[in-house]
């Protein structure tokens, strides 16, 4: 069992009540479970095209809707960034200290072997145990 579990989202995908319920079931007594979503901001050749208070609307929206999909979900803190997926996953658990990662991941396709998923990231580095919960594509 584990004392603090972060459970990254990803808000266009239907998943997180599935990663939720593995992270409950592995939370120790008295645990804490944080929901982590990252926003992507458009990259530099993309941004230089898009006004900077888009950019920042866009943020606070995410952030709004990881609030409200988090509400109704007791005992769980949301938490929003602003970075890469899987760099900043690994990044946010090493500074909250905790001990298990639950997140969830399509079928890998062509793309993914060549690159690598944000899952595959995350399990080569990540400071903790984690566990990976498997989606069709």
């Amino acid at each position: 069992m584990y004392k603090h579990i972060l459970v990254p989202m990803a808000l266009d995908h239907g998943i997180a009540e599935t990663t939720m319920q593995i992270a409950r079931t592995l939370l120790a007594d008295g645990g804490k479970i944080t929901a982590l979503h990252v926003h992507e901001a458009p990259n530099n050749t993309v941004g230089a095209y898009v006004d900077q208070s888009v950019i920042e609307s866009a943020f606070t929206s995410a952030k709004t809707q990881m609030q409200e999909r988090v509400a109704a979900m007791d005992g769980v803190d949301a938490v929003t960034v602003k970075g890469h997926s899987g760099r900043t996953i690994v990044d946010t658990a090493t500074s909250l200290k905790v001990d298990c990662i639950v997140l969830g991941s399509h079928k890998p396709g062509l793309i993914d072997y060549l690159l690598g998923s944000t899952a595959a990231r995350v399990v080569q580095h990540a400071p903790c145990a984690v566990h990976v919960a498997r989606y069709p594509a």
